[in-house]
């Protein structure tokens, strides 16, 4: 008997694809990679991570300054350039802030995550270390619900009063705030 195979007749089967089809294949592909990378704005991506890391911070700050405040009976003092100022020692922001008993409120101070940018810290003179205000720049502004005035400085930097840090100091715009309770943003 006869063994029938499909190799061994005069019929031949296509090995492979055309370059047509290829490009075709490459082309659809490509859109779809297109299609998904705009769906995905990397971009707005990093700036909403970079935004939330930054309300983290300012929360992990208040918490410090709470326990400060707890220990010595007001808030530390804010230095010239809007830092914490504890006994005439400057906290710089991505420091260690340890307490009289060499505790630390914070193994390290958060610094903004973009470089350029800098977290405001200020405590108004006549305030006796009742009150503080916390400030940093959101990048995606008036995008961010939580930011102040649709993204334009916060009302405490328009009204000017008591030495308030100018509305840029945050590099470029002060545009979302925490602060002690007895206060708003």
């Amino acid at each position: 008997m006869k063994k029938f195979s499909i190799f061994n007749s005069h019929f031949s089967l296509p090995s492979g694809f055309t370059l047509i089809e290829i490009l075709i294949a490459v082309a659809i592909v490509g859109i779809l990679a297109s299609a998904t990378l705009a769906a995905i704005n990397p971009l707005e991506q990093i700036k909403k991570s970079n935004d939330a890391r930054r309300k983290a911070d300012l929360t992990e700050i208040q918490k410090a300054l709470d326990m400060y405040y707890q220990d010595q009976g007001r808030y530390p003092a804010s230095s010239g350039d809007y830092k914490i100022s504890v006994n005439n020692q400057i906290i710089e922001w991505g420091s260690k802030w340890a307490a009289g008993n060499g505790q630390p409120y914070m193994v390290k101070v958060p610094a903004d995550p973009v470089g350029g940018k800098s977290y405001i810290y200020f405590s108004p003179p006549g305030s006796n270390g009742q009150t503080y205000y916390l400030y940093a720049n959101l990048e995606r502004g008036d995008k961010d619900p939580q930011a102040c005035n649709n993204g334009n400085a916060c009302s405490s930097f328009s009204t000017g009063g008591q030495g308030f840090p100018p509305g840029t100091a945050c590099s470029p715009v002060c545009n979302f705030g925490v602060s002690s309770t007895n206060v708003s943003p």
